[in-house]
């Protein structure tokens, strides 16, 4: 039997993170991925392997911007913030969210 704690749709990473920043302003990775788990009630854990290329891709994106800080342990981490770009993205992304889940919840009904 699989692990589905990991399984999310392709792509909704990306929408997690642009919320996340959207809601906690300038954070580094970490905190952006235990976010998301706190808000997932534990449901979803996400490795770095997942997180900082999604991170590196939306930098790419230009929509979300990095900024060398340190971290409350004093380490030397990247900081990560939305972008004007990114929140328009994030808006988009919402709009795409709902009409899947809208799409989907009409299947599920029938």
């Amino acid at each position: 039997m699989s692990n589905h704690k990991n399984e999310i749709p392709y792509g909704t990473l990306d929408l997690l993170i642009l919320k996340s920043l959207d809601s906690l302003g300038p954070v580094h990775g970490y905190r952006i991925a235990r976010r998301i788990e706190q808000v997932s009630e534990e449901s979803l854990q996400l490795s770095q392997g997942s997180v900082y290329p999604a991170l590196i891709r939306l930098e790419q994106e230009g929509w979300i911007r990095a900024k060398w800080g340190l971290s409350e342990t004093n380490r030397r981490v990247k900081f990560y913030s939305l972008t004007a770009s990114g929140k328009k993205q994030l808006a988009v992304e919402i709009k795409r969210w709902e009409r899947a889940a809208a799409f989907v919840a009409r299947f599920l009904e029938a």
